[in-house]
């Protein structure tokens, strides 16, 4: 028999207008439901692992004469829909993760345990889907040298990593996969060696290689879940528009990002999911007095905290693009200004008519 419960992380509270508030503020899941009869309290305070879902309609029945069982019933099921609640007894974790995966990744579990909203999901199955997937990274500077470190450790099962460049001096105020000891060595066979000493629990292959062309994309994320756009050279839009039409064409979800000065961006992209890169940039360009499109960086200004940020960003748009969780739709571009803490970033806008890429041609 079930048993659920209210998650911890998202303890509810109610207001004095009777509003009920679930979802810990600090996960940005909050849902507010509208509570005058105080049903929906009265359910959620029952809900504690000792009962199951009849016994609680039952009950809910009981104490309030003018609510009818299958309306009691209707509480206690859009409850256990919301993904708020899990069960009492936690679930063993799947097959597929190790006793020293399990104990590796447990500060995972217990995050993916908080932001996960599908109901009756275990975040065990999170990081088995991460254990499944395979991501390559191209580009192993700034951006990339954080983003590559991140999906490693995270527990990324295959990564390859994809750079052209020898490691320059001027590289180590922001790049932590090299050392000194590296400067005019390769950074693909290097960013290799060090995120497999970090996790030696996945794969990690490297290729030196420059971008030229859409084809070499289209190459590059053939048998991959998800491509990690760190690279910023060629300069301009050009890289971007290869990785929008090359992901689309393979049915590759991309997400890139990267740094200009204080600014940083990230861009999460899966048509028809949600708008291709090119949709949105055209309307922004068409939106913005000055034109342009949103930054996903490239400018030459960055310090080891930018580089990080923008890193991580990306990193973290790839987990939810290979898991589902946190749930976010693809098609957007977001950011931060690190010196203007309310200069936010944030452009999502609907595909262009007729757009080969978001539609097909």
């Amino acid at each position: 028999m079930r048993f659920p419960r209210v998650k911890a992380e998202h303890r509810p509270f109610r207001t004095m207008d009777g509003t009920v508030r679930i979802g810990g503020e600090i996960y940005g899941l909050a849902a507010e439901i509208d509570d005058p009869g105080g049903w929906v309290w009265a359910a959620l305070c029952l809900l504690d692992g000792r009962r199951g879902p009849q016994e609680v309609a039952a009950r809910l029945v009981l104490m309030f004469p003018g609510l009818g069982a299958a309306e009691a019933r209707g509480v206690v099921d859009d409850l256990l829909a919301s993904g708020y609640l899990e069960e009492a007894a936690a679930a063993p974790p799947p097959r597929g993760l190790t006793a020293r995966e399990l104990d590796r990744y447990s500060r995972n579990q217990a995050f993916f345990r908080g932001v996960d909203l599908v109901p009756g999901h275990s975040a065990w199955e999170t990081q088995l889907a991460l254990k499944q997937a395979r991501v390559v990274v191209v580009g192993l500077g700034g951006t990339g040298s954080h983003a590559a470190w991140s999906l490693a450790a995270i527990g990324v099962g295959r990564l390859h990593c994809v750079d052209p460049d020898l490691v320059e001096l001027s590289n180590l105020n922001r790049q932590l996969l090299y050392s000194e000891a590296d400067v005019g060595r390769p950074k693909a066979a290097l960013a290799q060696a060090r995120l497999s000493r970090i996790n030696s629990d996945i794969v990690v292959t490297s290729a030196r290689h420059r971008v030229t062309c859409e084809a070499d994309l289209r190459s590059l994320v053939r048998g991959y879940d998800a491509l990690a756009l760190c690279a910023d050279e060629p300069r301009g839009e050009g890289i971007r528009v290869w990785a929008s039409r090359a992901c689309a064409a393979a049915g590759v979800p991309w997400a890139g990002g990267g740094y200009n000065g204080p600014l940083v961006t990230v861009g999460v992209f899966d048509p028809p999911n949600g708008a291709c890169y090119e949709c949105v940039a055209a309307a922004e360009q068409t939106r913005r007095a000055e034109g342009g499109v949103p930054d996903l960086g490239g400018g030459p200004g960055v310090t080891g905290a930018s580089a990080g940020i923008s890193g991580h960003l990306v990193a973290q748009a790839i987990i939810s693009l290979v898991t589902g969780v946190p749930e976010v739709p693809p098609g957007y571009v977001h950011g931060v200004n690190l010196l203007s803490p309310d200069h936010h970033v944030y452009a999502r806008h609907p595909a262009r008519p007729g757009c080969a890429t978001c539609f097909g041609p």
